[in-house]
């Protein structure tokens, strides 16, 4: 960013200030705003629907992720539904919550929380992986805030994971998130993104020159947070520990509460949740609907939005017709 004044001086014996936060991107036709709860803020993206009179969508992110990860497929909706993105704690521009609880039942509790504060809900509820579980979660214990349920890549518990997911759950072990970050210390944000792209997408060249750019910036801003490997390593703690827990509190137990209509999409290339689950899903949600992407990685709604809008569009409307009675 150029500027045409010119640089403050400073003596010699004067300390250096502290260099100003960078300022997250909000796309055009995006709003931002921070929403205090007691021991705990969230900041969110909103996308206002064409109308007033739209119902509300909640779009919740994965591991590692933003509500700007929903910035393509939000544009798409605006015509159905008044749409906004969450940061969930410690992710994006949210702060850490007060209590440091990462898990997917705080990240649940997280978007409880604002729902009831803001009074959106029941909203077309929309997860990706670690968003996925939370929005299962939600939707299993709180009925009431959820009209429709579409998932995108789901990180819900697998007895086999694949091989390239294991990185990913190695951060949940004490110390390797600190271990990694220093044996990547000289990496530059941009070969950090380009190895994000690799994993997450099915085709990393559908990523544009200016999507790269923007990823970058966002990266450089994440590392400056002091605190962005705790966060990771915490909350994929808390996938790994959801993973194992049993019971009635148990995602697939869960999921088979859910009642809300639900949408799963799967992508053929994923690297971290396993296309071989979403026959198990489709089982495990009663009556859903099962979209399958061959060459979708884990972020269909990133690599193919128009094809995620279109099943979306198309469970959203039947929903409608149904509470119209018509």
């Amino acid at each position: 960013m150029s500027s045409t004044e010119l640089p403050e001086t400073r003596s010699a014996d004067t300390a250096p200030a502290s260099p100003p936060r960078r300022a997250v991107r909000v796309a055009e036709g995006e709003e931002l705003r921070s929403v205090a709860l007691p021991g705990l803020t969230l900041t969110v993206r909103s996308r206002p629907g064409v109308r007033e009179d739209l119902p509300p969508a909640l779009y919740v992110h994965g591991l590692g992720g933003s509500s700007q990860n929903w910035s393509a497929l939000m544009p798409l909706l605006a015509d159905v539904v008044d749409g906004a993105a969450v940061d969930l704690p410690g992710f994006g521009d949210s702060p850490p919550p007060d209590d440091g609880n990462y898990s997917v039942t705080g990240h649940a509790r997280a978007v409880i929380r604002l729902l009831d504060a803001s009074g959106r809900g029941p909203v077309h509820l929309f997860g990706n992986s670690l968003g996925g579980a939370v929005a299962t979660r939600v939707a299993a214990v709180r009925p009431d805030l959820v009209r429709t349920l579409t998932l995108v890549s789901p990180a819900l518990p697998e007895l086999r994971a694949q091989r390239t997911a294991w990185p990913t759950a190695l951060l949940a072990v004490p110390g390797v998130a600190g271990l990694f970050a220093r044996l990547s210390r000289d990496w530059t944000a941009e070969q950090r993104v380009r190895g994000v792209l690799a994993l997450c997408y099915g085709d990393p060249g559908l990523v544009t020159d200016e999507g790269l750019r923007h990823a970058v910036e966002e990266m450089e801003r994440r590392l400056e947070l002091p605190y962005f490997w705790d966060v990771m390593a915490r909350s994929s703690r808390g996938i790994v520990d959801a993973y194992t827990l049993g019971g009635q509190h148990g995602l697939w137990r869960q999921a088979e509460r859910v009642l809300a209509p639900t949408l799963l999409i799967y992508g053929g290339r994923d690297r971290l949740v396993s296309y071989r689950m979403a026959r198990r899903a489709a089982a495990a949600f009663r009556g859903s609907r099962l979209l399958s992407l061959p060459d979708a990685g884990h972020v269909a709604m990133m690599e193919y939005p128009e094809t995620v809008a279109a099943a979306a569009r198309e469970l959203i409307a039947n929903h409608d017709a149904r509470h119209d009675g018509s």
